[in-house]
């Protein structure tokens, strides 16, 4: 059965794309100052191709704002007499279309970014923003599954009754392995290539994560013998190219492996927030849980601060929390 959509993304590019300037509606001098900009991201921030079309959306976004909010497409005069009203108007507009705080959060970052890049230029000023109150941070958890649901997603049993090649099962259960078993990012699991395939003796793998950072992540028998079964039923030569493939193939879409979690989600009865990321962040909590220790975690997951894995900390004690509430016999 063929997989829907074509194979392409990960692994064809390692290189952002930058989208063309006429992309943004703003003045000639603006519109040549986001591509370079944009392009400065993606060389020398080496920030990821999802990072910088969420940017390129955000600014888009608002320069196409401010063309109808000025009556004219802005340049570095209009960008200059910006006053905070503009910017309140603009969150009010993106708050009014739906926008929740977290993405009006990245938008504000990503605006703040540009216009500091302008300002650099003599195209804008960034004081504007400091009289403007950001959207509150909205507090929210990960979600991390229990550990028979994790089990249960990457188990290859459970879609053996799907119309789908054992190969691409094989294949699945593999990356989902990688994404509970290691902690890995989709990106990540589907940015390894075929020679450092972690199988055999090979029980660990170096990761190139986020802000160019390498970790080495310790892969455990289990992962090793998904991703043997994988290799052992691939119909494609990998010789030189990543380690998963595509139904034709080429470089596997994280989208396909979302699809495969959605379908293994409903015949299993699990919440919407069943994902493949789910599975990273079912990692670090079931490792905690287990008395792993923090700094360890940090550096398995690839976080740059502790605190960003402190979260977890409040994830298992909501869970142990929960136990305690519904099996205490005064907990009522």
């Amino acid at each position: 059965m063929r997989e829907s959509p074509p194979s392409s993304g990960v692994g064809a590019s390692r290189r952002p794309s930058t989208p063309d300037p006429k992309f943004f509606n703003a003045a000639p001098e603006i519109a040549a100052a986001a591509a370079q900009w944009l392009q400065g991201l993606a060389h020398e921030r080496r920030a990821s191709r999802h990072t910088l079309d969420a940017y390129a959306r955000d600014v888009a976004t608002f320069l196409d704002f401010l063309t109808g909010h000025l009556g004219e497409r802005p340049g570095g005069a209009a960008l200059i007499a910006l006053e905070p009203a503009d910017i309140r108007a603009f969150l009010a507009r993106r708050r009014g279309d739906g926008l929740e705080s977290r993405s009006l959060l990245r938008a504000l970052a990503a605006i703040r970014n540009f216009m500091r890049y302008l300002e650099k230029r003599g195209l804008a000023r960034i004081d504007v923003f400091s009289a403007v109150r950001a959207p509150k941070r909205p507090h929210s958890l990960p979600k991390a599954l229990t550990v028979a649901a994790a089990r249960d997603l990457i188990d290859p049993d459970h879609r053996a009754g799907e119309n789908r090649e054992p190969w691409v099962l094989a294949r699945d259960a593999a990356v989902l392995a990688l994404l509970y078993g290691a902690g890995l990012r989709i990106s990540e699991a589907l940015s390894i290539d075929h020679a450092a395939a972690p199988i055999g003796t090979t029980d660990r793998i170096a990761i190139l994560g986020k802000g160019g950072k390498t970790r080495v992540v310790p892969v455990i028998e289990p992962v090793r013998r998904a991703i043997e079964a994988y290799l052992a039923l691939c119909p494609w030569s990998l010789d030189g190219g990543p380690l998963f493939v595509g139904a034709r193939g080429g470089p596997l879409s994280p989208r396909i492996v979302q699809l495969a979690v959605a379908r293994l989600r409903g015949a299993l009865g699990l919440p919407d927030s069943a994902t493949p990321h789910a599975l990273r962040h079912s990692f670090a909590t079931h490792l905690l849980g287990r008395g792993g220790d923090l700094r360890t975690i940090q550096e398995l997951l690839g976080h740059a601060s502790l605190s960003t894995t402190q979260i977890y900390t409040s994830v298992d004690s909501q869970r142990l929390l929960q136990a305690f509430q519904s099996a205490h016999p005064r907990a009522d």
